[in-house]
């Protein structure tokens, strides 16, 4: 089956949606289609809880918010990426604000904006601790007022049609009835999200798996900075759900078995609000050294907000009251919450211009699946909502401008038999004797045991050693359920396969990487190396494993130099 359509957004979180809208504004007369595996409203992008960083205030300035962010990113990020984004970021709240979504306020009317790691102000909007829950359902609701936007959820991208190096659409599946599903279209906007669930301690929701970042690899983009991986500071245990930063940007304490707070050892200034990558690091240290919390689910730090009262948690962090109670039976008013570093974001990606274009005519990416860079070796909580809104804004202009100068290439019925060859006979049809959830289960453990948030040489070259195993074996699986409609297992071993080959990259960048900077910590390598290593690395895909380039930093006004909080 085919669909035509101008412009393809895959992927219906907040990138996608403020993609699809930005489109839809451009020309009513562009036709677009927005597929999602969930439904938007079921997106990934409802986790977000803390905030959304912009410059609203006199005491804050663009070049503040730009050092901020240069700095947190340790001195890795492009700068004139992060200049413009910067100066984007408070137009989208003011348009999230126009369009409904209920920001937290202060008494005099004013949206309110809290304290996060790495901000030298109060700088992060919010909306209590369900930020990405009102911004998606703002974005959703405006999106859907707009005729020429058609939905298709539960729909599941497979693979890019590329000719002569232009994106002349997408494949996907039909997950209802199992179906190939061709969308011929001019442009092409990748908002696929992150590749957390690489890791089996994480904040990602199970969809999460990184397939528009490995079909791009596959299809010969460069994948960018993908060994800098986030470790959030506080994820619940043993779920690892996200306890927000929030937490402590509203005061919260950090507390190590012998009742200190532990941070003024790390970062004798930001203390708890100092960036994730220090903040992580600082835990991973405390529970090694034998300072953390002993249970049945292994060491973890304590999370105290009983100080705050019980007024404050039930305005500020209602979502976290409530999940404390529900996972763990803890009321926060009353004792401290268990937690522990756990993997929460992808600092790489699809490599991308400061305009979303990838190397592809007609094709962008934007939000965490792209890799601008903004963010470099470590994001600041609460740049990354924003980058979506601003990110997805400039692809959705940049896709409805591509499709009104462009005609649409076709994708032949030869193409679309075979990727259905590929998928139906290859995958699905064929016989083996390994169990797909064996093989995802023993990669979690590879990446949570070798490739966390302290590296060596040794557990990185084991990492890629169990992971070239992994795809060997993965070459002889089996899929027990042979049906077409909501195959689940179909869905899952496809997933496990853009996962080896993203997890493949990010260990051998890992271990190419002989430094330490922002969230990759080399043990062997505890310095930053801005001679050899103030660079980017860039993944190409071979069938042998990756080949890697490297480009330089883009350094427009700040100069690299220790950092300190």
């Amino acid at each position: 089956m085919k669909q035509e359509y101008d412009v393809v957004v895959v992927g219906a979180g907040l990138a996608g949606m403020r993609a699809a809208i930005s489109a839809a504004q451009k020309s009513k007369d562009l036709s677009i289609a927005i597929i999602a595996k969930t439904y938007p409203i079921r997106c990934h992008s409802v986790c977000a809880e803390g905030g959304t960083a912009a410059v609203l205030r006199d005491d804050d300035s663009y070049d503040l918010h730009a050092w901020d962010t240069i700095k947190g990113s340790d001195f890795l990020a492009d700068q004139d990426a992060v200049e413009f984004f910067v100066r984007e970021c408070p137009k989208e709240i003011l348009r999230l604000d126009n369009w409904g979504c209920p920001w937290s306020r202060l008494k005099d009317g004013r949206i309110a904006q809290r304290a996060f790691g790495g901000h030298s102000v109060n700088r992060t909007v919010f909306a209590a601790d369900r930020t990405g829950f009102h911004e998606v359902h703002t974005l959703y609701e405006k999106m859907v007022s707009y005729d020429n936007v058609e939905i298709f959820p539960e729909h599941f991208l497979t693979n890019l049609f590329i000719e002569d190096n232009k994106v002349k659409g997408v494949a996907t599946i039909n997950l209802k009835n199992g179906e190939l599903v061709a969308f011929e279209s001019k442009a092409v906007i990748l908002a696929t999200g992150g590749a957390g669930r690489l890791y089996g301690f994480t904040t990602y929701s199970h969809q999460v798996t990184g397939d528009g970042i490995a079909i791009a690899y596959r299809n010969g983009l460069p994948l960018k900075d993908m060994e800098f991986f986030q470790f959030h500071p506080t994820g619940l245990v043993p779920s690892g759900i996200l306890m927000t930063e929030a937490c402590r940007g509203e005061g919260g304490y950090l507390i190590n078995k012998e009742g200190e707070r532990f941070m003024k050892r790390y970062a004798p200034e930001k203390m708890e609000i100092a960036p994730r990558d220090i903040v992580s690091r600082a835990m991973w240290r405390e529970i090694i050294e034998g300072r953390g919390f002993e249970s049945e689910f292994g060491p973890y730090i304590a999370l105290d907000l009983t100080h705050l009262g019980e007024e404050k948690i039930n305005e500020r962090l209602p979502l976290i009251r409530d999940a404390a109670k529900k996972f763990v039976g803890i009321d926060p008013v009353e004792e401290p919450i268990p937690v522990r570093p756990v993997a929460h974001y992808t600092m790489g990606g699809i490599h991308t211009n400061i305009k979303t274009e990838t190397p592809v005519a007609g094709l962008y990416a934007a939000g965490e699946c792209a890799c601008v860079s903004i963010h470099g070796a470590n994001r600041l909580g609460s740049n990354s909502t924003i980058e979506c809104l601003v990110f997805g804004n400039v692809a959705g202009n940049m896709a409805a401008e591509y499709a009104l100068r462009n005609g649409r290439m076709k994708i032949t019925s030869e193409e679309i038999a075979i990727e259905e060859k590929r998928i139906y006979d290859s995958i699905l049809g064929k016989s083996g004797d390994e169990n797909p959830y064996q093989i995802k289960k023993e990669l979690n453990e590879t990446m949570d045991k070798n490739v966390w948030i302290f590296r060596t040489e040794s557990e990185l070259k084991d990492a890629v050693a169990k992971i070239k195993e992994l795809k060997e074996r993965y070459k002889d699986v089996e899929i027990n359920d042979t049906r077409k409609g909501f195959n689940t297992d179909l869905l899952s071993t496809m997933e496990i396969g853009y996962m080896l080959d993203l997890a493949e990259v990010v260990a051998i960048a890992a271990l190419k990487r002989t430094e330490s900077r922002g969230a990759h910590y080399r043990l062997d390598y505890p310095k930053r190396d801005d001679v050899n290593w103030l660079k980017h690395s860039m993944a190409y895909y071979t069938p042998d494993g990756p080949r890697f380039e490297y480009i330089p930093v883009t350094i427009t006004k700040w100069q690299p130099v220790e950092r300190k909080y």
